[in-house]
């Protein structure tokens, strides 16, 4: 019996339960009482079921109708979703933003960037994912995605649009406890061979250019999170972004390593861009998320 269900009566059963009657439903909707009673009526024989219980002065919810009206504002909240994407479309909003982001990306900002977003754009589907070392431009020329954000090693691609957005400044710690945050001196590189290097590593290229590495014994880690794990437990060394470890060296849980000039590499910050494929230009909201996104970042900056 779906195939004759209309949000028509949905809407009605859904006014009914908020305000309580038959007659106040047809005031709010402008409908005559009459005609809010036949489409429940009819409802309820299309159902096969009782939504109302009507021996009392008021008509009471059943069981069964406090069930379906639940199901009832799923549904219309639904429509209204299709309903706005569909108009926002036509207006030439993006039907979906979708975004790759680089692990090394600032949270704090971003997460105020997307709330903003979605308080402008309540009904649009927004879809996201966590890359990890060179996902997210795989993401990107995949067409899974609109926008990336995140590193682009060791350069910008051709195919790629890319805006510079923030430069990440790597350091390079240990453990507190870690062999080498006990040496107060210029570490050289006959030093640091001697330990684990905890490496970030594409997850699918492993052929992919590699930046930074000192000596053989590497450890390659895809999760950010799990190599920072590994990290403060004591299992090595690495570079990490400062704003990633600012609080755990403020606490001492991990020391700053200084390092000779021929294992220091280039003292340039990495920089983070926001990405897009030259032959597919963000929408709208896209446009505007990165623009308060920057802004963001400039004033934490």
């Amino acid at each position: 019996m779906i195939g004759n269900l209309s949000l028509d009566q949905l809407r009605i059963l859904v006014t009914i339960a908020d305000l309580g009657s038959f007659s106040a439903a047809g005031r709010r909707l402008g409908r005559a009482q009459s005609a809010i009673s036949q489409s429940i009526a009819t409802l309820e024989d299309m159902q096969g079921v009782t939504l109302f219980d009507r021996s009392g002065h008021r008509p009471a919810l059943t069981s069964t109708g406090r069930v379906l009206v639940a199901q009832a504002r799923a549904v219309l909240s639904s429509a209204a979703r299709f309903e706005a994407v569909a108009a926002g479309t036509r207006d030439g909003l993006e039907p979906e933003l979708a975004l790759a982001i680089d692990p090394l990306v600032p949270s704090a900002p971003l997460i105020h960037s997307l709330r903003a977003l979605h308080a402008r754009w309540p009904q649009l589907p927004i879809s996201f994912s966590t890359e990890g070392l060179g996902g997210a431009l795989r993401r990107l020329r995949s067409g899974d995605v609109s926008l990336a954000i995140g590193l682009l090693l060791p350069t910008v691609p051709d195919d790629v649009c890319a805006t510079p957005l923030i430069r990440t400044e790597m350091v390079p710690v240990a453990a507190k406890g870690h062999a080498l945050a006990a040496e107060n001196r210029l570490l050289e590189r006959s030093d640091l061979e001697q330990h684990v290097q905890l490496v970030l590593a594409d997850p699918v290229d492993r052929d992919a250019a590699s930046y930074g590495l000192t000596g053989m014994a590497q450890w390659r880690f895809v999760d950010l999170a799990r190599r920072m794990d590994f990290l403060l437990a004591g299992f090595g060394w690495c570079r990490m972004p400062l704003h990633l470890i600012a609080d755990s060296l403020a606490s001492g849980a991990l020391v700053r390593l200084q390092l000779s000039d021929d294992v220091r590499g280039p003292d340039t910050p990495l920089t983070t861009y926001a990405a897009h494929l030259w032959d597919r230009v963000p929408g709208p909201a896209g446009r505007w998320l990165l623009e308060d996104f920057r802004r963001r970042l400039g004033e934490g900056s």
